[in-house]
């Protein structure tokens, strides 16, 4: 798998050589011999035509689709993620994100804000459908792995269902396992945007990075311990933008995480979802783990961002992520980044790993990723 991945093979759609067919019995002239000046001026000529043309065309990839396509099909199926968090780590950290086909375009737009920060290529894309591994490992090769089991691609966005709660319950047991592995790894839902290096902020050596979900805006020294417990005896931090360590307090949290949401299961009368399992996981572990919550700068809930611009332009050029979560629906949220200038896909899609992605490579939207009380009929 190591040598797929790091050197692609060189594909000679024209390996085959074909005689070349003599002229007709029927014609008056000889028959023009491929050692004689002629022929080979003749062959030469074909040569440069087919180098010139047939590239520019397409059609070698088109003669060889199928062949190449069940090749590399197979290769992914079986690609695993401790192969797939060797081949991208850098300096032993992996940047992970859970993705689905409907929102490859917010991958996209995510990606070309951490490739300016040059981070890509530490990212790792879970991808949470067949479609969404492919298509990422067509377009950059082993930056996709799927984990199984595969979740129901029909019902795994749709909030309220219990598909949904299945699809983000796995989060914590992707990050457990590549904190297993032995990785530092940061996880982001992709309907952020860098602004800037959040690497540069991860100050100390805390077992576990995490931000909340808070719209008021925290004084410049305000603590970085967990918040204490609000009205419903926990607090309120995000599950959708985490730093983990490889340690044994940030592999508790993950297994506590995993336990609540085991201990709070999904049901028609309560549709649960992974944040609050979240924060009771961090406050049964806090005499445990050592945590540290960023200042209201470093990343920014859409809560504070969206809909406090004085605070917006008092901070500006110090906002390191935006998070577009208090926006509900897939349509709207893109409308909300253009409007700040956050959406670059349109203008700046090449900057991107993916590069530019066709409408029917990311097929049609179902709902916003990492937010409760989503209103159904915004679909």
């Amino acid at each position: 798998m190591s040598s797929f991945l790091h050197q692609r093979p060189i594909q000679n759609p024209f390996s085959n050589d074909y005689p070349i067919s003599s002229r007709s019995s029927s014609t008056s002239q000889r028959p023009i011999s491929i050692l004689s000046p002629a022929g080979l001026i003749i062959l030469l000529s074909v040569m440069v035509i087919l180098g010139v043309f047939i590239p520019r065309s397409g059609m070698p990839q088109s003669m060889f689709s199928n062949s190449n396509k069940a090749s590399s099909i197979s290769k992914w199926r079986d690609y695993s993620l401790a192969e797939a968090s060797s081949f991208v780590s850098e300096s032993g950290t992996v940047i992970v994100s859970a993705v689905s086909q409907p929102y490859l375009p917010f991958l996209n737009n995510w990606l070309i804000s951490t490739t300016r920060q040059k981070h890509q290529e530490k990212v790792l894309v879970i991808a949470e459908d067949y479609a969404t591994l492919y298509k990422v490992n067509e377009k950059w090769p082993g930056h996709a792995v799927l984990v199984l089991p595969a979740p129901d691609s029909q019902t795994a966005h749709k909030f309220g269902f219990q598909g949904f709660f299945n699809f983000i319950s796995r989060r914590p047991r992707h990050l457990l396992q590549i904190l297993e592995l032995g990785y530092n790894v940061m996880y982001n839902d992709v309907d952020m945007v860098w602004l800037g290096d959040p690497f540069h902020y991860l100050e100390g050596n805390h077992d576990v990075y995490f931000t909340d979900d808070m719209a008021a805006v925290k004084p410049p020294n305000h603590s970085h311990d967990l918040p204490p417990p609000g009205k419903k005896d926990r607090a309120y931090i995000f599950s959708c933008m985490i730093f983990l360590r490889p340690t044994d307090g940030a592999k508790l949290v993950m297994k506590k995480w995993i336990e609540e949401l085991q201990a709070q299961p999904w049901s028609k009368a309560k549709k649960a979802n992974d944040q609050p399992a979240f924060n009771w996981a961090l406050n049964k572990t806090a005499g445990l783990v050592c945590g540290s919550l960023p200042a209201s700068s470093d990343s920014i809930t859409g809560g504070l961002y969206f809909k406090n611009q004085t605070w917006v332009q008092q901070t500006k050029g110090m906002q390191v992520i935006i998070h577009n979560n208090y926006i509900i629906g897939f349509e709207k949220k893109i409308k909300c980044f253009r409007g700040y200038g956050l959406w670059s896909v349109d203008d700046h899609a090449l900057e991107s790993p993916l590069g530019r992605l066709k409408k029917l490579e990311f097929g049609r939207p179902l709902v916003a990723f990492c937010r409760t009380n989503y209103n159904l009929n915004d679909l």
